[in-house]
């Protein structure tokens, strides 16, 4: 199979970080292949919160937003697809999209995380308006509100306590789990008011937007006007993994000051590294990857059909 001509970069994942570092590789004129799978982490949400002046917005709003700007930028192909295999052919990174092998003198990744969500009749109904995973993203419109937190793993604990910042109470259902904390871990959440319930979640009950209750297989019905979930997530790391790049124990990408991974040119941003798991972090994350992907090709010749790339300026720096 003939690999087409590299790109200067290719970018995978067209959320918040992925954007960001296109639009920046466009800024520095580096011919860019933008790969979109369209599964954005918070693509069921009806609104995102905190991003500088554009709080609250559905985020479907914020992509299409960014995406209109993007287009301005001659240097952008974006392609809607999901790349699957990645490998280093003669200093390229060649990328598989939908079983079409793409070419990169550099490769982005800002392929997010991938969650796990409670088996509860209702779930989708209500998830993005009143059942969120980010107390952070999400606990202000908590406020006031009577919360359950569905929850069975070693951080559970940690997680309900967060919510107290906004909650006016606080119920821990472990999903019918035996509770994974110590008796002295049972203690201290009673003393904060907050109750675990090793019971099983059947079913959301209300309207999308009002919730009502969470309906429990042997108490029954739970009043509550939000939940949260403390299940798992799995970063999207198989590409990083391939290439050869680090991770974390809980499968992050590890990557320097400059987004980029152990592999001279590969790059990684956004949810799938280590940190805070923000829209406006992503963003932050993916904008330094894409200027130092951009500035990593200057004193080389670049992609066919690219500008050419400055000098290296350390080739002019003082001595």
């Amino acid at each position: 199979m003939t690999i087409p001509a590299p790109y200067d970069a290719i970018v995978v994942g067209g959320g918040p970080a992925g954007l960001a570092a296109a639009t920046w590789l466009a800024r520095y004129r580096r011919r860019t292949l933008l790969v979109d799978a369209g599964e954005q982490r918070n693509r069921w949400v009806d609104h995102s919160h905190g991003y500088l002046s554009r709080d609250p917005l559905a985020p479907a709003d914020l992509l299409a937003i960014a995406g209109e700007q993007l287009a301005a930028y001659p240097y952008v192909t974006r392609l809607a697809g999901r790349a699957t295999a990645a490998h280093i052919d003669r200093a390229r990174f060649v990328v598989t999209v939908d079983g079409a092998e793409q070419a990169g003198l550099r490769l982005v990744l800002a392929t997010g995380v991938e969650d796990a969500f409670p088996d509860v009749d209702g779930f989708f109904d209500h998830y993005g308006a009143s059942v969120f995973h980010c107390p952070s993203c999400d606990g202000y419109e908590a406020q006031g509100a009577n919360v359950v937190v569905l929850g069975w793993t070693a951080y559970v604990a940690a997680f309900a306590v967060t919510l107290l910042d906004w909650a006016a109470s606080v119920v821990v259902v472990t999903d019918g789990r035996r509770f994974p904390g110590d008796d002295e871990q049972r203690a201290r959440l009673a003393a904060y008011g907050i109750r675990v319930v090793e019971d099983v979640a059947e079913r959301f009950v209300g309207p999308r937007g009002a919730l009502r209750c969470v309906v429990l297989r042997g108490l029954g019905e739970l009043p509550c006007e939000a939940a949260f979930f403390s299940v798992a997530h799995q970063p999207r790391n198989s590409l990083a993994a391939t290439l050869g790049a680090e991770t974390s124990d809980e499968g992050c990408v590890l990557v320097d000051a400059n987004n980029e991974t152990r592999v001279p040119g590969l790059y990684a941003c956004g949810d799938v590294t280590p940190g805070m798991q923000l829209i406006q972090v992503a963003a932050a994350e993916g904008a330094v990857a894409g200027i130092s992907a951009a500035q990593s090709l200057r004193g080389q010749a670049g992609a066919p059909g690219s500008p050419v790339p400055a000098p290296d300026p350390e080739e002019v720096a003082p001595r």
